[in-house]
């Protein structure tokens, strides 16, 4: 059995915890079993001998490992699901160790930042009303762990309060706006507010708004000026119902990842095989987060990299474009 904080040792190689957690996982989850067995993947000893689960398969199956399923019911465990329309099938992903993604938070977030510096804020319409939101899990947790009493979700509809950006900044702390792409423009667009010089605005993506799809170039731009802070100040984060780790952008367009996950750019007709640098292509993710669901994941994501695995987000991907090896997993 592997235990959770093997996913954090800095004593292994992410190759050497990536495969033995494969071979725990091919294993122990019946739905990633039946993908390798159908796509008749042996014995492994590389990295991209490791098959990348499409990410539908969250809508389609459950995803969980575990060592005895007979231990549980699946009607008791927490879950994750994304956000969508009524009678939309979403996707869910089953927490059976919310440990796990408390410490991939809190030491991935570190890996970029020094949490403790920070008087966290949110603004989060459309994900308020889900309450099985991984954002809005995210959020609370960070906003609870900040001992000064100044961090909070912000009111719905309502602009920035001028007294309490300044009540933050007396605190001695530095401000981080959390927000999706749509409601950081609403926020801005209700009233410019300057926020202190130091201060983090950090996107958690949704390009696509209810007026037009943008680029993050003129969406960083437009928050920059409506904030008052240099667009070096506008950060991303890249992170998915699915996934229990989260890439960052400092400052930029190119996203970095915390040691415990990895990005590759897949060809979209043969997902095993990376594309060449500079190439665009399906982004993959290996997450050792994911420890109890699937750590290896084909998402619906267009991506480019450069070296030292970097890479930047381009939208998604045409969807009849994708190979379809969903086909591969049975229904429970």
């Amino acid at each position: 059995m592997i235990k959770p904080d093997f996913i954090f040792k800095e004593d292994l190689t992410f190759e050497d915890k990536a495969i033995r957690i494969f071979e725990f996982q091919r294993e122990h989850n019946p739905a990633y079993q039946r993908f390798c067995e159908a796509l008749e993947i042996g014995e492994v000893h590389d990295l991209d001998q490791i098959p990348l689960l499409p990410i539908k398969a969250f809508k389609d199956s459950d995803i969980i490992t575990a060592k005895d399923h007979s231990e549980f019911k699946i009607e008791d465990l927490e879950f994750f699901q994304s956000s969508g329309t009524s009678g939309m099938v979403r996707s869910r992903h089953y927490l059976m160790d919310p440990e796990i993604y408390r410490q991939s938070i809190i030491r991935g977030m570190q890996y970029f930042y020094d949490l403790d510096d920070f008087v966290i804020w949110a603004y989060t319409p459309g994900y308020s009303s889900n309450p099985n939101s991984s954002l809005i899990w995210m959020l609370n947790m960070l906003i609870e762990r900040d001992g000064s009493g100044l961090s909070r979700f912000l009111e719905l509809n309502k602009p920035l309060d001028e007294s309490e950006v300044q009540k933050a900044t007396e605190s001695g702390k530095k401000l981080m706006l959390f927000g999706a792409a749509f409601g950081l423009l609403d926020l801005v667009e209700m009233k410019e507010t300057e926020l202190p010089d130091e201060s983090i605005v950090m996107e958690t993506g949704g390009m696509k708004t209810h007026r037009r799809e943008m680029s993050r170039e003129e969406l960083h731009r437009r928050l920059a000026n409506g904030f008052g802070i240099p667009m070096s100040n506008i950060h991303s984060e890249y992170g998915m119902t699915e996934l229990l780790s989260q890439a960052y952008n400092p400052g930029g367009y190119w996203f970095g990842t915390p040691p415990w996950m990895k990005v590759t750019i897949r060809n979209p007709k043969n997902p095993m095989e990376e594309v060449k640098i500079g190439e665009e292509g399906l982004i993959g993710v290996m997450d050792l987060a994911n420890l109890y669901s699937c750590s290896f994941i084909l998402t619906g994501d267009k991506g480019i990299q450069v070296g030292g695995g970097k890479f930047q987000v381009l939208g998604r991907w045409n969807p009849q474009n994708l190979r379809g090896c969903n086909f591969l997993i049975d229904r429970d």
